[in-house]
């Protein structure tokens, strides 16, 4: 069942938010527009298209609201809710995970197929190449392995290469590990990882999306994505990347977000290294062992740094000890990936 206060969102007002977040050109922001000048999707959905108009909406987000395939996609997702082990949160929900509600832009919906309260868990974004070589998969294994048995919930993007080592590493010693997706999640992207997704939700971790279900694989949601596993994250780790990378998007976008930053040096001959390079040169923390990372994060949560990377029990995360603040190290801003110049040059608002 969708988690959801009934009190505050009747069937009739979850069904108006559904459409809402169906209609071109509505991001986050503009969303957010809508609820609080109309009070509530269902008086947004029946206002005149002058006053969408007067909060500087484009016609066509109006025009949408009375198109069929909005209504039938919203009436989907109910029905998608009522099956076992898929959720939806909304912005204004108490389980709302807190980390992500800091940041600008929250997401004011998202779908999860899996455990909804892991988000609110300890978590370490980890991120890189989908073209890594064979010793950065590794390395993203193994780092993945001791950080889930140190308790951290691992946090990537379920792509190729570097994202589907970190989830692996994080089940390979029955840690919990979140996918956050680039599209719907009906619409899996790549889908050589659908059996990894299944896994991933089946073994008591989550994969969400703020896209709607049916949303297909689009160039520009990628790059969007990212904010939620920086901003889910206490910090976001790059493990192998070129200067391209859309990693390095992530990376800034943590450091915006207040989040730790660590980078994995290469060789100074691997173009999958230099990515990592310039984000320490730009005040990323070079992390050469986990205890690097554990070591800073101990102010975190009760957890005791060790080079033992064999770990194969999570050690219980206990969130009362979050301190209500940012973490202390950030990258410096002006990073300057050519990537990530362009992270949000296409969002909608």
């Amino acid at each position: 069942m969708p988690l959801f206060e009934k009190e505050r969102s009747s069937p009739a007002e979850l069904e108006a938010r559904l459409r809402v977040h169906r209609l071109p050109e509505v991001g986050p922001k503009r969303f957010s527009r809508l609820m609080e000048a109309f009070g509530s999707a269902s008086s947004a959905l029946s206002a005149p298209a002058s006053a969408w108009r007067a909060l500087g909406l484009p016609g066509t987000c109006a025009e949408a609201r009375r198109d069929p395939l909005v209504r039938d996609g919203a009436s989907a997702a109910l029905a998608w809710l009522e099956r076992p082990g898929q959720h939806l949160l909304m912005w204004d929900d108490p389980c709302y995970p807190a980390l992500l509600a800091q940041i600008a832009d929250p997401p004011p919906l998202l779908f999860i197929a899996g455990d909804p309260s892991i988000l609110e868990r300890p978590q370490l974004g980890m991120v890189g190449s989908r073209r890594a070589s064979r010793p950065g998969l590794d390395t993203a294994k193994a780092f993945a392995r001791s950080l889930a048995g140190a308790g951290f919930v691992i946090t990537s993007g379920l792509a190729r290469g570097i994202d589907g080592a970190a989830h692996q590493g994080a089940l390979d010693v029955g840690g919990l590990t979140i996918g956050v997706l680039g599209t719907g999640l009906e619409k899996l992207y790549p889908q050589q990882h659908r059996a990894l997704a299944a896994q991933m939700a089946a073994q008591g971790g989550a994969v969400i999306s703020e896209f709607p279900l049916d949303a297909g694989p689009q160039p520009s949601n990628f790059p969007r994505r990212n904010r939620i596993i920086s901003g889910l994250s206490l910090g976001v780790l790059v493990v192998e990347a070129s200067v391209a990378s859309g990693s390095l998007i992530t990376a800034r976008l943590a450091a915006e977000q207040g989040r730790e930053v660590y980078a994995i040096p290469g060789s100074i001959h691997h173009p999958g290294a230099k990515g990592c390079h310039q984000l320490i040169r730009d005040g990323a923390t070079l992390v050469e062992t986990v205890d690097h990372i554990l070591e800073g994060l101990q102010h975190w949560k009760r957890v005791a740094p060790s080079a033992d990377s064999s770990h194969t029990e999570p050690a219980p995360c206990d969130l009362h000890y979050w301190p209500c603040c940012t973490p202390r190290r950030t990258l410096a801003r002006g990073c300057r990936s050519p990537a990530a110049g362009h992270c949000r040059k296409y969002w909608p608002a």
